[in-house]
């Protein structure tokens, strides 16, 4: 399943441009030093030595001409007054930002108080605004710029308190998605240890990638130990794994929805879509100035593809009647919903709270629902098996056990009673005439009148017993724990149910009795086959002695 397709085309076309601005409203007014003097002295900007030099501020156009650079920022609006208040800068991981204050303060930098992880390679640095400074007093920025990284230089007075509650709770919630994708995906691999499957192995790249998605694209993973290697990659962090979870899903969605079996068209082309997203995945690092536009307007168009041809594809599965599809659309709906709605507020400039929030919560719901499918996809397999298992010890036509069935459970029985010392007894049933009933009525009336034995004999049984077909119209009852004087009397019984019967809709009403032997293990002393045999033999001295009869054998008869 593609569980970010949507999600992915916009950080694809964001990959290459600034970030809409989340700060709010503005509360500092910034100006630039002009190139020729911006090797200027500390002392010399900061005590304002230089403040009719600066003009109006075009981050970009900054940018472009190179070099460090100084601004000059002016709180407005008294946005400085607070008594926690504090200098925030949303900036790239590149640029190293240094502030300083004015007045009597001049040339003294601020103390950093944090630098919290944001979105798509951005942090925001916290300086505490010194107690006694004089509201108003402008702030001095040194920007230089190492490498490349998210183009994003924003400033605000936010309250101190307020910020750090909200890196925190941002750096909460990333860690518990990543936490818990990483262990939806242990737990995917140890059961495909016992249970091998490449259903499972898929479900754990899938979601593997996720994490380390989520947790790059929101900055978080690159302060983390081991996953702070990443750092040189800068926006491949998490270009790369994402496209490379567009693979996985390809190949995770032909497992999920069966579509070798149902649909090997397309399961075809979701191979050659796996492999599409992997050579997008390596154009990432071919990434240059030229390129880039190519580069990230194919990524949106095969992410956003693939995600239509995913849901058509998905949808006629669950129309099949596929209800591990079933969970996959809606893990998917949920997520469309999130990034449709991520987008929007992207537009206006308001989607960090979605983006640090909505997106790793409904990734954990997408991971838990295809879980579900998953479970759901082995319950439709168990359910195959034990149907299959059933119908292979089971006669077709009456529906109790086959030959081979009946004899494996007479030995096991029998080893039980032997275990625990207790008899067994078998009840060997044989309809009489029945070849008359086959020749004149015909092999249906022959069908319903063995069908209709059934119901008689198991409402003279106890759970434990078991009835099967022995061969033809032949029967055999295991009775556990019944000596020969009970599996007689079950016996009676039987018989003059069996004697009672009448069989409609083949002309007259058909009766017809059948004769019993009886064989018992506290009697004989023998059991399984031997049994059998014992029973069998009882049978036809029923059938001599005029049939319709029980007989039981006893010891030492013939």
């Amino acid at each position: 399943m593609f569980l970010r397709f949507l999600a992915l085309c916009l950080l694809f076309s964001l990959a290459g441009a600034p970030a809409a601005s989340d700060a709010g409203p503005v509360t500092v007014t910034v100006t630039v030093l002009p190139f020729a003097a911006a090797d200027a002295a500390v002392e010399d900007v900061t005590r304002g030595r230089l403040d009719g030099e600066f003009t109006n501020f075009d981050y970009r156009a900054t940018r472009n001409r190179g070099g460090p650079f100084w601004l000059r920022l002016v709180p407005q609006d008294g946005a400085d007054r607070r008594s926690d208040a504090a200098l925030a800068v949303r900036k790239g991981r590149h640029l190293d930002v240094r502030a300083y204050d004015s007045g009597a303060r001049a040339g003294q930098r601020l103390a950093a108080a944090a630098v919290m992880p944001e979105y798509r390679g951005e942090e925001t640095a916290l300086y505490a605004l010194p107690g006694g400074r004089m509201p108003g007093n402008p702030i001095y920025v040194h920007v230089v710029a190492s490498g490349v990284g998210a183009e994003r230089l924003d400033f605000s007075l936010p309250s101190l308190t307020d910020e750090l509650a909200r890196g925190r709770a941002q750096t909460r919630m990333v860690a518990a998605a990543f936490g818990a994708l990483l262990a939806m995906s242990l737990t995917a691999l140890l059961i495909c240890i016992v249970m091998p499957g490449s259903i499972f192995v898929w479900y754990a790249t899938l979601f593997t990638l996720q994490a380390l998605y989520i947790v790059y694209i929101s900055g978080q993973g690159f302060d983390w130990p081991l996953l702070g290697a990443a750092v040189p990659l800068g926006s491949n962090a998490w270009n790369v794994p994402a496209a490379l979870s567009g693979a996985a899903a390809c190949l995770f969605t032909r497992k999920i929805t069966d579509m070798r079996r149902y649909y090997p068209y397309h399961y075809v082309v979701f191979g050659w879509l796996a492999g599409l997203f992997v050579v997008l995945a390596l154009s990432n690092f071919a990434r240059e100035p030229a390129t880039n536009p190519y580069i990230t307007a194919g990524g949106n168009l095969i992410f956003l593809g693939a995600a239509l041809y995913t849901l058509v594809v998905a949808f006629l599965a669950w129309r099949r009647g596929s209800r591990p599809a079933g969970w996959f659309l809606i893990a998917w709906g949920l997520l469309e919903v999130m990034t449709i709605w991520t987008a929007a507020k992207s537009i206006v400039g308001a989607a960090e709270s979605l983006l640090f929030f909505g997106l790793p919560l409904s990734m954990v719901a997408a991971a838990i629902l295809v879980a579900l499918g998953i479970a759901d996809r082995l319950l439709e397999q168990r359910n195959a098996l034990s149907d299959a298992e059933r119908r292979a010890q089971t006669d077709p036509l009456t529906g109790v056990l086959n030959r081979r069935s009946l004899i494996e459970r007479l030995h096991a029985a029998c080893d039980r009673a032997q275990a625990r010392k207790l008899p067994v007894a078998l009840l060997f049933i044989d309809l009489d005439h029945f070849k008359s009933i086959n020749d004149t009525r015909g092999h249906l009336a022959g069908d319903a009148c063995l069908r209709a034995l059934i119901g008689p004999i198991q409402k003279e049984l106890r759970k434990s017993d078991v009835i099967g077909r022995y061969g033809g119209e032949e029967f055999v009852v295991i009775l556990s724990s019944a000596d020969a004087h009970a599996a007689q009397t079950i016996a009676q019984r039987i018989r003059e149910r069996v004697e009672n019967l009448e069989i409609a809709g083949f002309g007259t009403p058909i009766r017809f009795t059948c004769s019993i032997g009886v064989a018992a293990s506290d009697s004989l002393n023998c059991w399984g086959d031997d049994l059998v045999a014992k029973a069998d033999a009882a049978v036809y001295v029923a059938k001599g002695a005029g049939r319709n009869q029980v007989y039981v054998a006893m010891a030492g008869a013939a």
